[in-house]
């Protein structure tokens, strides 16, 4: 399979989906997003391994219902690699806004499958980031300029 225009934008657009979805609370409609038997490893972010579109929809309607989550989704720098069988890896960085302001960022390492439906998000492990990389002994890039 060679991964052409129609497909990355394809790709792209149900990536940024997410955000749309989760923002709007519109999570009857996780399944334009998620293939039904999704894999969601959230377990940096404290929320397990999740298997099924079901536990997913219960995550986020728990996540909203708590009003612990961020109120805006954004995802960018998306590269895609073509992976065989049908799959597509995609890698993206997450941008979450919080109700309060504060703000975090999380990588993104996505498979994704065309279907009868189109394009499925049907693996995503989060790998959240909190300290600058490069920042010595888990300081932040300020503390060690400061120290030197």
């Amino acid at each position: 399979m060679t991964l052409g225009t129609e497909e990355r934008l394809a790709i792209s657009e149900l990536l940024a989906l997410h955000g749309h979805l989760v923002d709007n609370a519109e999570l009857d409609r996780l399944d334009e997003l998620v293939t039904e038997d999704v894999v969601y490893d959230a377990s940096a972010l404290g929320h397990g391994q999740l298997r099924g579109l079901a536990a997913f929809r219960d995550m986020a309607r728990a996540r909203a219902a708590a009003k612990n989550g961020p109120v805006g989704h954004h995802v960018t720098n998306i590269v895609l690699t073509e992976a065989g069988d049908g799959r597509v890896h995609a890698r993206s960085k997450g941008i979450g806004i919080g109700a309060d302001g504060g703000c975090g960022t999380v990588t993104f390492e996505d498979e994704i499958v065309r279907g009868e439906r189109g394009w499925r998000v049907s693996r995503r492990r989060i790998v959240p980031h909190g300290v600058p990389s490069g920042a010595p002994d888990g300081r932040t890039a300020d503390a060690a300029r400061q120290r030197a």
